[in-house]
C-alpha cells in the first residue's frame, strides 16, 4: 500500500527527518497540547506518548489534538495496558481519525511508572503487535480474521536500545521487528556515540537500514541529578559517567541545563552523516520547550 503519512513520504525521498516527542500530561483540557504545537513547527512528525510514567491524556487524544492543528502525529501504543481486542480497536478508531503513523513498544513495567500498583497485560509483544498492524494494512483483517472496512493506512514503526547487549542478540531482535514490518525504527537516547556506531555498523552489515529508516534518538537533560536518576531507574539508559560529571561541573541550574542541550548538539553533529542514520528524533522528557533550542543550535 502506498503510504500518505509526510513522515513516509520524507522518508522513501530520501530526506533526512527530523521527529520529535510530546508527553501528554494529566489533564482534561489541550492547553498542554497548544503549548506544544508551538515548538513543533520544524519537524516531520511528533510522536504521542503512551503512559510513559502513569496515566496522563491518551496517546490517541494527544495525536488527533496535534493533527487537529496541522501537526502530524505519530501514535505511540504500548502493550503493557491492553489486550489484543483493545489495541486492535484503538487502531482502527486511530485510522479513522486520520492518524496515519504508528509506533509500537511494549512500554516500561507499570512498577517503573507512578501506578505501581496497576496490572500488567502484554497480551501481545511488540513484535507481534507490529505483525498486526502489517496484517491490518497489508490484509486488511483483524488477528481473529475479520475484515476491516475501508483502507488502514499506517506507517509502522518500532523502538530500538542500540546498547542493549549482547550485540548479537541486540541485531537479532531489531532485524525480528523489521521482518515483521517496521518501516522506521527511533532509537533510545544516544549518550554513547562509539557505542551507537558499533550498533548502527552491525545493523548495515545484516541489511537492515536498508529496510528501515533509522532515526537516532536525543534526549537532554536538564541537570545532572536527572540524568544520574534516569541512569540509575531505566536500566535501559546507556549514561556514561562523563556525561554526568559534566553537567555537574558546569554550574548552577540554568548553567547545566544548557549544558544538557549542548551535549545533545554534539551528539547530533557526530551521527548526522553516518550511513544509516535517516533522521534525528529528539526525546524532550515532558520539555518540550528545549525542542526548538536543540533544532536552532544543532542546525536542524
Amino acid at each position: 500500500m502506498k503510504h500518505n503519512s509526510n513522515l513516509a513520504k520524507r522518508i522513501e525521498a530520501g530526506d533526512f527527518v527530523l521527529t520529535a516527542e510530546f508527553l501528554p500530561r494529566a489533564s482534561a483540557d489541550n492547553s498542554s497540547a497548544g503549548a506544544t504545537i508551538s515548538s513543533m513547527s520544524n519537524v516531520t512528525a511528533v510522536n504521542v506518548s503512551d503512559n510513559p510514567y502513569g496515566p496522563v491524556m491518551s496517546s490517541l487524544a494527544g495525536s488527533v489534538i496535534l493533527r487537529n492543528a496541522g501537526v502530524e502525529p505519530v501514535y505511540q501504543i504500548i502493550t503493557r495496558d491492553r489486550n489484543r481486542i483493545a489495541i486492535q480497536s484503538d487502531l482502527l478508531g486511530a485510522a479513522c481519525l486520520g492518524i496515519r503513523n504508528v509506533l509500537c513498544l511494549s512500554g516500561h513495567h507499570q512498577a517503573l511508572t507512578g501506578s505501581p500498583d496497576s496490572s500488567n497485560v502484554y497480551d501481545i509483544d511488540s513484535i507481534q503487535l507490529i505483525a498486526a498492524v502489517r496484517q491490518m494494512r497489508d490484509q486488511g483483517i483483524l488477528l481473529n480474521g475479520t475484515k476491516i472496512e475501508g483502507d488502514f493506512p499506517m506507517f509502522i514503526g518500532a523502538v530500538a536500545n542500540p546498547f542493549m547487549k549482547p550485540m548479537e542478540l541486540n541485531v537479532i531482535r531489531l532485524k525480528k521487528k523489521v521482518e515483521a514490518g517496521a518501516e522506521f525504527i527511533q532509537t533510545q537516547a544516544i549518550f554513547d556515540v562509539e557505542g551507537f556506531k558499533e550498533w548502527i555498523e552491525a545493523a548495515q552489515k545484516e541489511g537492515i537500514t536498508e529496510k528501515a529508516a533509522i532515526i537516532a534518538g536525543i534526549l537532554p537533560f536538564r541537570s545532572a541529578v536527572e540524568a544520574e536518576n534516569k541512569r540509575d531507574k531505566y536500566m535501559d539508559m546507556s549514561i556514561p559517567d562523563q556525561v554526568i560529571e559534566r553537567m555537574n561541573s558546569a554550574g548552577d541550574e540554568e548553567a547545566q541545563r544548557k549544558e544538557g542541550i549542548s551535549i545533545c548538539v554534539e551528539v547530533v553533529k557526530e551521527i548526522k552523516g553516518l550511513d544509516g542514520v535517516k533522521g534525528i528524533h529528539i526525546l524532550s522528557g515532558g520539555r518540550e520547550s528545549s525542542i526548538s533550542e536543540v533544532i536552532a543550535e544543532a542546525g536542524l
